[in-house]
């Protein structure tokens, strides 16, 4: 659910990369650690892909790479799982890892690598990303100055969507300001007597992340890219004020029963309603706004909407404190191997090369930070929107914090502090269990 692009101001990588990535378990050597499977030198035709995109997208994904299996006679087998984020340290540390995985937290990548279940990126692969991808998204892939993976899709998050004729017909105004949408929300409430907003946090093992994505983007606007940045690498606790700023911001939304949540229930429906969701109750004007990435465009797409800019749905980005330029998260996929047998090199070269971005793009529903990708073969105006927001050296961007954090954080108690505090739990306290989570040094 993730991403990034050249040109853009980023977090120091020096800061980012390492720290958010310097996990605590135990180190081995790089690759090949106990039980790292995979079947490490065992070349027999098969090369199987281990992730999160599921349903439609995986369909994509596997139709994205067909001919090249067939003109490279090897065989990729991909398994979806909602509940990757556990599953994949049980493999492998169970010695029945998949061959490659592709992992939307780089701070789950790197808990393996230092773990020594994973690979180092073989040298084509990291020739590709030296000459594809920018030195920023290389260091997503890197621990301790070792290159692990390379990257794959890009999302950018932080949009709201909305229906432009629904906004015409009532005059409301796409703001500018964080204020304003506040402002617009009271509107739409008093106008139509009906919350204005939509959510969904259900992801199975994974439910409460889309919440995280809520408070990144504000601890970004309020507080700013540095406080960002050390919030990230925990110099910056999550009981720091500033962190609680932003959870309070985002509260202001999420947590008043007047504005949520649209066509599903009350406050404590976000919880149980599956992230995707939503996507419905746009496209049949049950909800007026949704904050979700820029993948979203292809779920509204199959709840049956168009999204264009004149068309059914379309979205802006959340607007800054005080109006002036783009501050975005975003996040995105980093492709890491337990084996490094010849056809997994080969796979793991081509979706890290341009043909396969291109390939994939022009598909659908997606955009990737790959260099060599043609933004005509965007399918959709928000995305080609997504990739000159990336493109953009005026935007400050920043990787999406949970998926940077130890996974025992950003993939374990800070999506279940979202779940806690939407079901009532008080902010400080979900913010010291939250915390609480934080690895210790050593």
């Amino acid at each position: 659910m993730r991403i990034t692009s050249r040109g853009r101001v980023l977090a120091p990588i020096a800061a980012i990369g390492v720290m958010g990535l310097a996990l605590t378990a135990c180190s081995g050597g790089p690759g090949g650690g106990p039980g790292s499977g995979g079947g490490a030198g065992e070349a027999d035709g098969k090369v199987t892909v281990y992730g999160t995109i599921a349903d439609t997208e995986a369909e994509l994904l596997e139709e994205s790479w067909k001919t090249w299996e067939e003109e490279n006679d090897i065989d990729i087998v991909y398994e979806s799982s909602k509940e990757f984020e556990t599953q994949i340290s049980v493999r492998a540390q169970g010695g029945n890892a998949p061959d490659i995985a592709i992992f939307p937290q780089p701070g789950l990548m790197g808990d393996l690598a230092t773990r020594g279940y994973l690979k180092e990126a073989p040298e084509s692969v990291v020739s590709n990303i030296d000459e594809y991808w920018s030195t920023d998204w290389k260091a997503y892939g890197t621990v301790d100055d070792v290159v692990y993976g390379a990257p794959l899709m890009a999302s950018v998050k932080g949009f709201v969507w909305y229906s432009p004729s629904q906004f015409e017909e009532n005059g409301w105004e796409v703001p500018t300001t964080y204020q304003e949408l506040l402002d617009l929300t009271a509107t739409i409430q008093q106008s139509t007597g009906e919350a204005p907003w939509c959510a969904g946090f259900g992801s199975d093992a994974a439910t409460g992340w889309p919440g995280t994505d809520w408070v990144e983007d504000l601890v970004l606007r309020q507080a700013g890219a540095d406080v960002y940045d050390q919030w990230v690498a925990n110099e910056i606790p999550f009981t720091d004020p500033q962190i609680k700023e932003a959870f309070e911001a985002v509260g202001e939304i999420l947590k008043n029963p007047d504005y949520v949540n649209a066509g599903f229930g009350d406050v404590a429906s976000i919880n149980t309603t599956p992230f995707g969701d939503p996507a419905g109750a746009l496209a049949d004007g049950t909800c007026a706004l949704h904050h979700q990435a820029s993948f979203f465009d292809g779920f509204i797409t199959d709840a049956g909407a168009t999204v264009a800019e004149d068309g059914d749905i379309w979205a802006f980005v959340t607007p800054s404190i005080d109006g002036s330029g783009n501050a975005v998260t975003g996040g995105g996929e980093i492709v890491g191997a337990f084996s490094d047998d010849e056809e997994t090199v080969k796979v793991q070269e081509y979706l890290s090369s341009p043909e396969w971005a291109n390939s994939r793009v022009k598909l659908g529903g997606v955009i990737s930070a790959n260099t060599g990708l043609d933004p005509a073969n965007a399918s959709s105006g928000i995305l080609t929107q997504a990739i000159e927001i990336l493109q953009d050296p005026e935007t400050t961007f920043r990787f999406d914090a949970s998926d940077l954090m130890p996974s025992a954080v950003g993939a374990g108690t800070f999506w279940k502090g979202m779940i806690d505090w939407i079901n009532g739990t008080d902010t400080d306290t979900v913010l010291e269990q939250i915390e609480a989570g934080w690895p210790s040094d050593g």
